[in-house]
This record gives C-alpha cells, sequence and structure tokens, in this order.
C-alpha cells in the first residue's frame, strides 16, 4: 500500500490544518509543533514518544500532542499501515498550564469526545458547515480540560444564551462564527457554546441548521425552486440544503416540494 496524505487549512477560527493520512513505510523522526495535535488513528496503531516517553494510539482512543513538545511516530506493527486523521489547533485552543498535564496523560478514551472529534472532520470535509466544526472545537476543549483535570464551569446563563440565540436569528441567512458572536456579546466563545446547549438542549450550529430548514420548508411550499430557497436561508448551495434536509426531515427539498 503506497503512503497517501491530504491536508487543507480550513476557514474555520482555532483550526490552523487537517491532515487525513495513510502511512506504512514512513515513520516521523522527533519533531515538534507550535499547536495543539488531536490524533484520531482509524486503522492499525502508531507507536511514538512524548517528551521521550513512550505510548501507543489505537482506535477508540484520542491522543493529544500539546504544543513545543518533541515527539516522534512509526506503525506500531511492522508491515501493517496505520489510518489517521488530524486536528492542528492554534495554542490558545487550551490554557498554557494544560500541555503539561498532556505530556503526563495524553490518551483520552471518551467516547463522547471520539464522536464529537469525528463529527469535527466530517463537518470539514463540508466548507459550509464551518460553523458545526467550530462547536465541535469548542466543545472538545471542554471534554479535554475536564479529561486534564481542569474542568470548564457548569455555571448556567440563559440571559446569555438568549442572546445568542437573538443574534442567530438575526443573521440566520449569514455566514459568521461563533468567535464573531462572542466578541458582539463580550464572552469566550467554548463559554457561549456552553451555555447555548445547556439552556437549550442543542448547540449552536445545530439550532442555525434546523432554523434554516424550517424557512427553506415553508419557501418551498410558497413554489420556490430548491435553489431559490437554498440561497434565500443562507445555505452555501442546493446541495448544501439537500444534504441537511434530509436529515432533519427524511427527505429531498425537491420530493417535499412535490
Amino acid at each position: 500500500m503506497a503512503d497517501s496524505a491530504r491536508a487543507w487549512r480550513p476557514e474555520v477560527p482555532l483550526v490552523r490544518e487537517v491532515l487525513h493520512a495513510t502511512f506504512e513505510r514512513h515513520a516521523y523522526p522527533a519533531h515538534t509543533h507550535d499547536a495543539w495535535t488531536i490524533l484520531l488513528v482509524d486503522d492499525g496503531a502508531v507507536t511514538y514518544a512524548l517528551d521521550r516517553a513512550p505510548h501507543d494510539a489505537v482506535p477508540a482512543t484520542l491522543t493529544l500532542l500539546p504544543p513545543h513538545v518533541p515527539h516522534d511516530g512509526r506503525s506500531a506493527v511492522r508491515g501493517r499501515p496505520f489510518r489517521k486523521r488530524v486536528l492542528y489547533l492554534d495554542p490558545a485552543w487550551l490554557p498554557a498550564p494544560a500541555a503539561d498535564a498532556a505530556v503526563a496523560e495524553p490518551l483520552l478514551r471518551d467516547p463522547a469526545a471520539l464522536a464529537v472529534v469525528s463529527d469535527v472532520h466530517g463537518a470539514l470535509d463540508h466548507p459550509a458547515d464551518a460553523m458545526a466544526a467550530e462547536c465541535g472545537v469548542l466543545t472538545l476543549r471542554d471534554v479535554v480540560r475536564s479529561h486534564l483535570g481542569s474542568p470548564a464551569s457548569t455555571a448556567r446563563d440563559a440571559p446569555l444564551a438568549r442572546r445568542l440565540r437573538a443574534l442567530l436569528d438575526d443573521r440566520l441567512a449569514e455566514s459568521f462564527t461563533i468567535e464573531v458572536a462572542a466578541r458582539v456579546l463580550g464572552a469566550h466563545p467554548s463559554h457561549l457554546v456552553r451555555v447555548f446547549s445547556q439552556t437549550y438542549g442543542i448547540p449552536p450550529h445545530r439550532y442555525v441548521t434546523g432554523r434554516r430548514v424550517d424557512d427553506a420548508r415553508r419557501l418551498l411550499l410558497h413554489g420556490r425552486s430548491p435553489a431559490e430557497a437554498a440561497a434565500a436561508v443562507g445555505f452555501h448551495d442546493q446541495a448544501h440544503l439537500t444534504r441537511h434536509f434530509r436529515r432533519v426531515l427524511g427527505t429531498t427539498p425537491g420530493a417535499f416540494a412535490a
């Protein structure tokens, strides 16, 4: 099997780079990154040293490699390839003291964290779902902080959640980020996602998508075409509308209109 890699820089706050790769022969020498590296192994296994301590990354685990800490990596089984997905996140994603805690305990076996990371990668495959990826990265921040011994506050803030909902409603057809909303509302982005999810039971990106689908449904019933409805309510294009319309309502916009 030939080694292969695909990397790109998405337009998502805190995400510097994404890498999807399959390696059999390649072995990483000791090196460092200036970003948080979040490694998800889908097949095979990786053996690596982090700050000279040996570890293995296998499926159903998440590996946290902090900025500026040397690590290497190679297939754990000679002759067997490994397949991985990697997020490179801005150093500000976690507070500086988290780096030492991650060196001591880089493996995370929380199924919820694995699901969040998998969803982030799925969203990053679709540039129009940038807010979904951003919310996932912010949600993962809270999960990892708890793993590293500094859990985020669980205090509820319904007034702030209502202010965010009002902002989302006002800008429903626009493309913007939670980072922008946080600046407008004077709050940390991860706190915004947390209190919104606590108050309304769904994260902000899912609220926006549901509202857009609902608006598109009404336009379709008034005779607008799927392409017109998609553009009017804020979806990137008809394919973007169709993907979410099917997920929410179980059918395509065209079939619904008919």
